[in-house]
C-alpha cells in the first residue's frame, strides 16, 4: 500500500471516528434497536449457534440487546480477547451476564481470559465485528491495530473456511472506495442501522 493510500486511510478513520462519537445518547440507542431488528430477521443468525460480538467503544454501533437477544434464544455468546503472547491477534472467551471483566491496555472491557475457557476462531458460527468504514465492495477499514485481520487470516487459504465475517457500522460509515491491503480479509456482508449489504465470494 503507497504511502498516499495510508494517509488517506488515516483521515478517514479520524474522520469516521468523529462522527460515531458526535451521535447523542439517543441516536445510538435507535441505531442499536434498528441493528437488532435487522440482524435477527437473518436466517444466517438463527441458524448461528456459537457468535462473538464485542462490546461498543468510541461511539461503535451497539449490539448489547443483540447480545441479549442471543441469550435468550439460548445461543453461546463469545468476546474478543488481546492474545497475550501472539500479539495482534485475538482470542474468543465466552460471555454471560456472570463473567468477571476487566479493561485491556485501550481501556477496553473484556472477559479475564484466566477466568474462562476459549473458542478458537474457526469453531465459531458467526462473528460480528465492528469497523470504522466500509465499501460497496465489502471493504473493511478498523482501527488499524490489524487484529481480525491477523486472527483470521486462514479464511485467505484453501480449505475450511470457519466463522462467516459480518461488519456492524451506522449506515453514514459506508464510503466510496476503500484502498485495500493484501492482508485485509473481506467480509461476507456488513449490517447497519438502515440496511443489509451481502458480497459475493
Amino acid at each position: 500500500m503507497s504511502q498516499n493510500s495510508t494517509d488517506q486511510r488515516q483521515q478517514l478513520r479520524r474522520q469516521m471516528r468523529r462522527l460515531r462519537r458526535a451521535l447523542s445518547p439517543r441516536q445510538q440507542r435507535e441505531a442499536s434497536r434498528e441493528l437488532l431488528r435487522r440482524l435477527t430477521a437473518m436466517p444466517m443468525f438463527h441458524r448461528a449457534r456459537d457468535i462473538a460480538l464485542y462490546l461498543p467503544n468510541d461511539g461503535e454501533i451497539d449490539p448489547t440487546p443483540l447480545i441479549e437477544f442471543c441469550w435468550r434464544q439460548g445461543k453461546r455468546t463469545y468476546l474478543p480477547v488481546l492474545h497475550p503472547i501472539r500479539h495482534n491477534r485475538l482470542w474468543f472467551v465466552p460471555y454471560t451476564r456472570n463473567t468477571p471483566m476487566h479493561r485491556n491496555i485501550y481501556r477496553i472491557l473484556e472477559p479475564k481470559v484466566s477466568a474462562s475457557p476459549r473458542r478458537p476462531a474457526m469453531g465459531l458460527d458467526l462473528v460480528l465485528l465492528p469497523l470504522v468504514a466500509f465499501d460497496a465492495d465489502g471493504a473493511r477499514m478498523g482501527m488499524g491495530g490489524g487484529y481480525y485481520d491477523r486472527t483470521f487470516a486462514f479464511k485467505q487459504r484453501k480449505g475450511p473456511q470457519g466463522p462467516a465475517l459480518i461488519g456492524l457500522a451506522h449506515d453514514f460509515q459506508r464510503v466510496e472506495k476503500l484502498p485495500v491491503a493484501s492482508w485485509d480479509i473481506p467480509l461476507a456482508g456488513i449490517v447497519t442501522d438502515r440496511a443489509r449489504y451481502g458480497f459475493r465470494r
